[in-house]
């Protein structure tokens, strides 16, 4: 997966490899879909989500750039994976998921594995961020909206970056967003297809 699907298609930082080459990828899909797990696509989870394509968790993790210790607010835990990815660049990762039972299975599986400590999974509406715990030097959303949503650009920190999907329901483009003082600056990375981010910031 790492040098076929990731390296070859441009992936280059070489802790982003090294983190998606010691993620367990199978411990993060449901079972019977574990011979699927290094595949080219994103799988189906519980409660109707998915599985991001590992090319997409390596592209959305390199925009992003963490450093070690940096901490990370991410919106939609899902599986766990991206958060898995990101704490084994050595991140400090709090991780809103919206529903409860995914987030009750993500947090027992990142302790099982070995993330739980540098995991935190809480329930709630993600798309309005944590302001109590704000400014985030880095956002990480795992979930489509139709636009930035107002509430995680002012929670980010200056020189912080935020990563998420924007776009109509059913195709999208994944955005980089990089605060700057008061300014924000906005690139696009390519197309993509996500779940909807639901919620205050995203869709009702």
């Amino acid at each position: 997966m790492v040098e076929t699907q990731l390296r070859a298609r441009g992936i280059r930082d070489p802790r982003v490899l090294a983190a998606m080459g010691s993620v367990p990828r199978e411990a993060f899909v449901p079972a019977g879909l574990e011979v699927l797990a290094y595949s080219d696509e994103a799988l189906p989870i519980e409660q109707e989500q998915t599985i991001s394509q590992p090319l997409m968790v390596a592209l959305m993790t390199e925009l992003l750039a963490p450093g070690p210790g940096e901490r990370v607010l991410e919106v939609g835990t899902g599986s766990g994976y991206q958060a898995a990815v990101l704490a084994a660049m050595g991140c400090r990762v709090t991780s809103v998921e919206r529903l409860a039972e995914l987030a009750t299975t993500a947090r027992a599986r990142l302790a099982r594995l070995g993330y739980g400590d540098r995991v935190e999974v809480r329930v709630g509406d993600g798309s309005a961020g944590l302001p109590g715990e704000a400014p985030w030097p880095l956002i990480l959303v795992a979930a489509a909206a139709p636009r930035v949503p107002d509430a995680l650009s002012g929670q980010l920190a200056d020189g912080g970056r935020l990563v998420i999907p924007v776009g109509r329901r059913y195709e999208q483009e994944l955005v980089l967003v990089e605060r700057q003082g008061a300014k924000l600056r906005t690139t696009n990375h390519g197309a993509c297809v996500f779940v909807p981010l639901l919620g205050e910031g995203g869709w009702r």
